[in-house]
């Protein structure tokens, strides 16, 4: 029996979360779920879109399979998602990407992994407003240190990158291949400009490889390269490891690789905990019309399955979720050739229909 913490999310959040729970359920792997709030359900109720009792209980259990959650576009609390990862050190941001036949999607020979720093870089979070004193103080120590002139009224990010959070996520890269059977891994980059930042992980990530010569391939891109080598021959790549902001950018151009967020599981994992969930947002204007595509929500719970060790029931699911994809019948309107296509099945019906193919 596993304890997991269920977070059911906002918006479309907890009708994808039923849903893939029961696929999941119908696996005979036996779950305690502990079902707690966050988000804008819970900054309703508590006063805080993330209570302390989410933090305690995913402590308690390890293991935690999150719904979406709404993030605020430039006011309001900051990301949930964030503070999580924060709070529990995930710093790893795992999210394969794989092309299941009867996507529609650009390419069919796709099968990458992101593998992202989670704790630092631009989403560190360490912002100054505009026109605040402390920004204005940042602003004239800048100029007096480095004799550059930032213009009054801005608003500044800071980007660090460490040592200790490159190493530890470029060798996790690698370990990940090594475990996985996976030949190459990608840093990816801006070093020919951030010389001090990007260039400080590319560093670390030349001597990670060093020392596994001659058991993984290893290679680098720049960023910008990369996302036109990604649209023109994905195949040629197999692992990705980045800085935290460009690994959110290319998660999302690899999800149109393979048919959208919609069919784009993920995971926040560190040394005692792991957070699974699919990587799309909440949806709100879709809440309650059960039709939005469950994949992702589904996927992410094989991605748990494997975590806990049910391998065999994980690999069952992901059988069962790829059949209904191909054969094409029962699924949501994005997997339709035509978004209007009145047969489209709702969200409970696909979840139905996987349920089907793993009890046959």
């Amino acid at each position: 029996m596993h304890t997991v913490t269920l977070i059911p999310g906002d918006g479309i959040g907890p009708e994808i979360t039923q849903a893939a729970r029961h696929c999941l359920e119908a696996t005979g792997v036996k779950i305690k779920w502990e079902v707690v709030r966050a988000g804008t359900s819970a900054m309703e109720k508590y006063g805080s879109p993330l209570p302390s009792e989410v933090i305690e209980s995913i402590k308690r259990n390890k293991v935690a399979w999150k719904g979406p959650i709404t993030t605020p576009v430039g006011e309001g609390f900051r990301s949930v998602n964030v503070a999580l990862r924060k709070n529990l050190n995930l710093y790893m941001c795992l999210r394969p990407y794989k092309y299941y036949p009867g996507v529609r999607g650009g390419f069919q020979d796709v099968d990458l992994v992101i593998i992202r720093e989670n704790t630092e870089d631009l989403y560190a979070g360490i912002e100054f407003e505009h026109d605040k004193p402390e920004t204005k103080k940042l602003i004239d120590f800048i100029h007096s240190l480095k004799g550059v002139k930032i213009s009054d009224d801005s608003g500044i990010s800071i980007k660090p990158i460490s040592i200790f959070a490159s190493r530890r996520i470029v060798e996790t890269a690698f370990r990940y291949c090594l475990k996985n059977s996976r030949k190459k891994v990608t840093a990816v980059h801006k070093a020919n400009i951030m010389k001090f930042s990007d260039g400080l992980f590319l560093k670390v990530a030349r001597e990670v490889a060093s020392r596994y010569e001659g058991k993984v391939e290893f290679e680098e891109r720049l960023v910008d390269n990369m996302c036109m080598q990604l649209v023109q021959k994905p195949q040629n790549y197999d692992v990705l490891v980045l800085p935290n902001l460009y690994g959110d950018i290319i998660s999302d151009l690899c999800a149109g690789l393979v048919g959208g967020l919609g069919v784009a599981p993920g995971a926040n994992i560190g040394d005692e905990y792991a957070v699974f969930e699919p990587t799309h947002g909440s949806a709100p204007k879709y809440k309650g019309m059960n039709k939005v595509n469950p994949t992702g929500m589904i996927l992410s719970g094989v991605m748990m399955l494997k975590f806990l060790g049910e391998e065999k029931a994980a690999d069952r699911l992901e059988r069962a979720v790829a059949e209904v994809i191909r054969e094409g019948n029962k699924v949501t309107y994005d997997l339709k050739a035509h978004p209007y296509d009145p047969t489209a099945a709702g969200t409970e019906e696909m979840a139905e229909a996987i349920i089907g193919k793993i009890k046959n």
